[in-house]
């Protein structure tokens, strides 16, 4: 028992310390809202710890908020799944070749810019249904921090060790393997956790405005009907599920990185 506390001291420290911070947050949340501060910031109409319970006690009896958080699940693993399929390849190949980082460069630099909630007019006129341009949306959101990450990457990689592999006579195909990839796969997992991150915010913001179902649209629909500690109860799971999803992935990032500990 002694070497297992030993061994997961820094952990297990880890975990009192959130647990503390978690509780001293609920506290400050429980007095200000129980004694309706006003200081700068109005706590009148803020619903308190016990409200959002009694909200949760009640959505956890209905089959509908449980369906709007399995869509915006589905709606997350789809597109956050196709955005990553799609650039860390076309970023590890930017990266390599320097007439395609110079041809999809200037055209990335355009877009990434735009907000994703700005593409959801653009979304609706060219998707035909509501949740595919939800998912469009959602790609979007995601696809350019996992793009520029794996650019950033490959960018970091030692020449050093291209030249080395290429004098033992590995071809292009075993350098990408062996070297690059390997190589530029912490700052993949960088932008797959920042990804994910934007893929919620850019998913809840096109259910606000686009969509039937969802936690966003849970969310918003709370606001329309002044339920205010539905409001919170569907933030604190937004916050919930974006907190697991990242930690999905990094888990993932050390099991195929064991060499990496940082």
């Amino acid at each position: 028992m002694r070497r297992w506390l030993a061994l997961n001291r820094r952990g297990l420290r880890a975990v009192l310390i959130g647990a503390i911070s978690l509780a001293l947050f609920l506290l400050a949340w429980h007095l200000l809202t129980e004694n309706r501060v006003v200081f700068f910031i109005r706590f009148t109409n803020v619903p308190s710890p016990s409200a959002v319970y009694e909200s949760l006690t009640r959505a956890m009896q209905d089959s509908t908020f449980f369906t709007h958080v399995v869509l915006s699940c589905r709606r997350i693993l789809f597109g956050f799944s196709l955005a990553a399929l799609i650039a860390v390849p076309l970023g590890l190949v930017m990266g390599r070749f320097r007439v395609a980082h110079e041809i999809l460069f200037p055209v990335m630099e355009v877009l990434r810019p735009i907000p994703a909630i700005a593409w959801v007019p653009m979304a609706i006129m060219l998707w035909p249904t509501n949740e595919q341009s939800i998912i469009y949306i959602t790609f979007l959101g995601s696809f350019f921090p996992i793009l520029v990450n794996t650019l950033h990457g490959m960018s970091l990689v030692d020449p050093v060790l291209v030249r080395a592999a290429q004098c033992l006579g590995a071809r292009e195909v075993s350098i990408f393997r062996e070297v690059y990839f390997p190589a530029s796969l912490p700052h993949i997992f960088t932008g797959l956790t920042v990804g994910m991150g934007v893929a919620w915010v850019s998913l809840i913001a096109a259910e606000m405005i686009s969509g039937q179902f969802g936690i966003g649209y849970f969310t918003w629909e709370a606001y329309s009907l002044v339920q205010y500690a539905d409001i919170a109860l569907g933030m604190i799971c937004i916050g919930v599920l974006g907190l697991g999803s990242s930690a999905l992935i990094r888990g993932l990032g050390r099991l195929v990185m064991p060499w990496n500990r940082t």
